[in-house]
């Protein structure tokens, strides 16, 4: 995975000084700055923190910090507010404890990978319009979680396809659940040229569960083209 990042921020690079020319002969820089009006896109490399939830009865869930990837697309309304979707996907490792209502029965646990799916629109404030900024953000989204833990027996569907014969696929059902968040987060933008744009950014998100709540801390970094 990383090293399909490092691949992808290669040829972004790469290719900078062809996209830049382009973009200089197609749009000059609006007087407030390049940012001004423009779409842009980028690739993400986020480091997940773990996070730990007790429930009532003593059952704990422990989940594991992680590195993941995602990307995300933007527009600038203005020089300094940004409007933008982004899906971060991370897959850590955790264990959960579960204590039986019964006392007689001990409490059983087991480990697992999970996946993890954040969905978030976020508005971005830059205090400057200069090429290096910071910035605060603030958004709302779902995220789904999925434990990979098998619910039951597969489903299973079979054809009749022209060329390669019969055909049968099982898919299995999974616990899994999607539930609202909202996040908050600061960082700085760096735009390098008229082109490409580089941010760090640190920001937390806040799950809300039935029995619960999880709360993420949230390092990325993104590199990406202004269009």
């Amino acid at each position: 995975m990383l090293k399909r990042l490092a691949f992808i921020a290669l040829l972004v690079v790469a290719s900078s000084s062809v996209l830049a020319q382009y973009d200089n002969q197609r749009k000059e820089r609006s007087p407030s700055g390049s940012r001004d009006g423009r779409f842009e896109a980028s690739v993400i490399l986020a480091f997940q923190t773990g996070a730990d939830e007790t429930s009532e009865g003593g059952s704990a869930l422990e989940i594991d910090s992680h590195v993941g990837w995602g990307f995300s697309l933007g527009w600038n309304w203005t020089t300094n507010w940004n409007l933008a979707y982004s899906l971060a996907v991370t897959k850590p490792d955790y264990l959960i404890t579960i204590v039986p209502e019964d006392t007689a029965i001990p409490p059983q646990s087991f480990e697992h990978t999970m996946s993890k799916y954040s969905h978030k629109f976020n508005v971005t404030y830059n205090f400057s319009e200069k090429a290096f900024t910071p910035f605060v953000l603030a958004g709302v989204g779902w995220t789904k979680l999925d434990s990979n833990v098998i619910t039951g027996p597969p489903n299973t569907g079979c054809w009749w396809d022209p060329w390669w014969g019969y055909i049968c696929f099982s898919d299995w059902e999974t616990y899994k659940t999607s539930e609202f968040t909202y996040n908050l987060g600061l960082g700085f933008r760096w735009d390098i040229n008229n082109a490409i744009f580089t941010k760090g950014t640190y920001s937390r998100e806040f799950l809300s569960l039935d029995n619960g709540s999880l709360n993420f801390d949230l390092m990325t970094l993104e590199i990406g083209l202004m269009f």
